[in-house]
C-alpha cells in the first residue's frame, strides 16, 4: 500500500486527517505511533526528528507529508478519491483555507492549552494561559454561531477540509469549555458533525483511548 498515515486515533489532528482520508475512501495503512512506547517513539522521531504527529508517507512518491492541512491539500492533489475536500476554484479554496486555518488556530489551539493545564503538576499550572484559551474559544464559538446560522457545513452545503478541523475541534472544545446555550448553530453544527460518518468512525477509533483525556 502507498500510504502510510503515521498518528493516534486519540489526537485532534490525526482526526482531522483521518475524516479526510475516510470521505474520499482512500486505502492506507495506519501505523499507530505510542510515545508512552520508547521503540515506538524512537522509530518515529528516527521517520520525523519534529516528532510531531500526523505524518503521511507516500512510498509510490517517496514523499513523506507532515502536518494535518498540508496532508489533506496532498491527499486532495494526488489521492482524491470520492471527495473533493478543497476546491479547485483558487477563490473559494483560499477561503477554505482560512476556515481550517480558523479552527485550527483558534478552537484547537486554546483547547489543546486548556486541556495542557490539566496534565502537569499543580504547582506548575498555569490560571492566565488557562484563562485565555477559554476566552478565546468562547470568541470563536461566537463567530462560528454567526456563520452558521444559515449553513450545513462551514462552507454552506458542501463538506470541505475546513469541516475536517471543525470535527475534532469542536468536539474536544466543547469537553473542556461546553458550548452553551447561547450558540446554538454551533451546538447544531457539532451535532451534524459528530453524525457525519466519517468523523463517527474516527471518534469510534478513539474510544479506547478516551480515558488519557483528563476530565
Amino acid at each position: 500500500m502507498s500510504l502510510t498515515l503515521y498518528y493516534h486515533p486519540l489526537s485532534s489532528f490525526c482526526q482531522k486527517v483521518l475524516i479526510a482520508l475516510y470521505e474520499a475512501d482512500t486505502p492506507f495503512a495506519p501505523h499507530l505511533v505510542d510515545f508512552g512506547d520508547t521503540e515506538s517513539a524512537r522509530q518515529f522521531r528516527a521517520l520525523w526528528p519534529v516528532g510531531r504527529f500526523p505524518v503521511l508517507r507516500d512510498a509510490e512518491r517517496d514523499r513523506l507529508v507532515p502536518e494535518s492541512s498540508v496532508i489533506i491539500e496532498y491527499l486532495a492533489r494526488h489521492y482524491p478519491g470520492s471527495a473533493a475536500l478543497v476546491p479547485d476554484d483558487a477563490d473559494v479554496a483560499r477561503v477554505v483555507r482560512a476556515k481550517d486555518r480558523f479552527f485550527d488556530l483558534n478552537v484547537q489551539v486554546p483547547m489543546q492549552q486548556i486541556v495542557g493545564d490539566r496534565l502537569v503538576p499543580e504547582d506548575e499550572r498555569r490560571p492566565r494561559v488557562v484563562a485565555d484559551g477559554r476566552a478565546m474559544l468562547e470568541t470563536a464559538y461566537g463567530l462560528i454561531e454567526r456563520d452558521m446560522a444559515e449553513r450545513t457545513w462551514a462552507m454552506g452545503e458542501r463538506f470541505t477540509m475546513a469541516d475536517c478541523a471543525a470535527a475534532p475541534a469542536l468536539s474536544y472544545a466543547d469537553r473542556v469549555a461546553p458550548i452553551g446555550a447561547q450558540h446554538p448553530h454551533t451546538r447544531r453544527y457539532l451535532e451534524r458533525l459528530k453524525a457525519r460518518p466519517s468523523f463517527a468512525r474516527a471518534e469510534r477509533e478513539a474510544e479506547p483511548f478516551f480515558h488519557m483525556f483528563p476530565g
